[in-house]
């Protein structure tokens, strides 16, 4: 089609305005023509973005539903918690979906979800983004070739950083369970996804453990205020506000985080919003109760284990992942993959290629542009085949997530329950 795929956007923040942004990249292939979003200057900056006049711009998912279909997809990239209520409504309008992960928080939701896109017949993508990344798809290649014959476990490792941890999940929007959702959801379900799409298959059985360990009142530094512009021990310490957001804009460093701070790019913006708004909290007395330390163990129906460890206690950098195998060792940095040879006790680079790093502010490592790639492509040529993070896939991973997070609290061992309808392929035999 000449003008491409229309695409309606249903939350303006910083992940649909950059799934948004891919449009704007790709002309030819797709254009936004409707946006809806609560916050004035969210949805104006949007619509400035992509030439959108009036009528196109609403400050209301439903008034945009009610108006009937008027584009071919939706991105639908509303707070985590806010996400059934607009599928269901769009998939009954038959718009093809694009959803943020999570894709819902519980069970009954995801499952509501699922079965409201495959009743409507439309394609639906949830943004597990590195799936999608050139780095994943080089590491599945390789433990797909049998090259390092049969994995018999995996060691997988998302430091979330010191500073990310303190801006999104002590002061920032993720920070309190009943507010958002679990930490394991919010952030890492992500990496269950993942080692569940390069495994070929969900585990069958999790356990968990994790706490909230050190951003707690009692960790508050002696003579330390409840905001960082008013504390006597700021410089000293690591979790500065002060510090951290005003080094992004003295630099210009105006992306995320610091555009969930402010509208404007103004040191008389920043000084406000620290010293009356969430980010200008003391870490040390914040109301936040998710996890900043969390460890999950699988094992799958072959036998093989893997442990995953989310930490907030790290320098920012890409998830690591060591696989091991009967034949060889894969070991992967996000942006790095190298294969040790138990045969010939030899160890290669395997080449790939990236954009950037595979967190939100670095296009995870080309994950964002890869799924828009492939979810604009499928609403073009109607084949949902060629979205790797489809409905069903998506269940089982959020399956995980949800028995991960039962065993943590309860201290058990949980069976992941089934994404009935779906059956994970198997990976070609090892060879010799």
């Amino acid at each position: 089609m000449a003008s491409g795929v229309t695409l309606a956007v249903v939350g303006a923040g910083d992940r649909g305005a950059w799934h948004a942004r891919w449009a704007l990249a790709h002309p030819q292939r797709a254009r936004v023509v409707a946006v809806a979003e609560p916050r004035k200057v969210r949805r104006e900056r949007l619509a400035a973005e992509h030439g959108l006049d009036a009528g196109a711009v609403v400050d209301d998912w439903r008034v945009l539903a009610a108006r009937g279909r008027v584009a071919d997809a939706v991105l639908i990239c509303t707070l985590d918690r806010e996400h059934l209520e607009p599928v269901l409504a769009f998939a009954a309008l038959g718009y093809h979906i694009m959803l943020e992960k999570p894709m819902a928080l519980t069970e009954d939701e995801c499952r509501r979800i699922v079965a409201a896109v495959e009743d409507a017949g439309v394609i639906l993508a949830v943004g597990h983004v590195l799936r999608y990344t050139p780095y994943t798809q080089a590491l599945k290649r390789v433990v797909d070739s049998g090259r390092i014959g049969e994995v018999v476990s995996v060691q997988h490792l998302e430091p979330v950083g010191f500073w990310h941890q303190a801006h999104s999940f002590v002061r920032g929007n993720w920070r309190r369970e009943d507010q958002a959702t679990t930490m394991l959801m919010a952030k890492s379900c992500h990496d269950l996804d993942w080692l569940q799409y390069v495994l070929g298959r969900p585990p069958v059985r999790v356990s968990s453990f994790g706490r909230l360990s050190h951003f707690r009142p009692e960790n508050k530094p002696a003579g330390a205020a409840d905001r960082c512009l008013d504390c006597a021990v700021e410089t000293s310490c690591p979790y500065s506000a002060r510090r951290d957001y005003g080094d992004r804009l003295a630099g210009g460093r105006h992306g995320w985080p610091l555009s969930v701070v402010v509208d404007e790019f103004t040191p008389q913006a920043l000084e406000t919003a620290l010293r009356e708004g969430p980010y200008g909290r003391c870490v040390y007395a914040c109301d936040n109760d998710v996890v900043d330390h969390q460890v999950v163990a699988m094992e799958f129906g072959s036998g093989a284990t893997a442990t995953f460890t989310m930490t907030a206690f790290t320098e920012q950098a890409d998830r690591q992942t060591r696989i091991f195998g009967t034949r060889g060792e894969l070991r992967g940095d996000g942006a790095r993959l190298r294969v040790y040879d138990f045969l010939t006790r030899t160890e290669e680079a395997v080449g790939l290629g990236t954009e950037g790093a595979m967190d939100a502010a670095g296009g995870h490592g080309g994950g964002d542009t890869g799924l828009m790639d492939a979810f604009v492509d499928a609403v073009a040529t109607g084949d949902p085949g060629l979205v790797k993070s489809g409905p069903r896939e998506s269940l089982a991973s959020h399956l995980t997530v949800l028995a991960a997070e039962r065993a943590r609290r309860d201290n058990t061992v949980e069976t992941v329950g089934p994404a009935a309808g779906w059956s994970p392929p198997m990976p070609p035999a090892p060879t010799c």
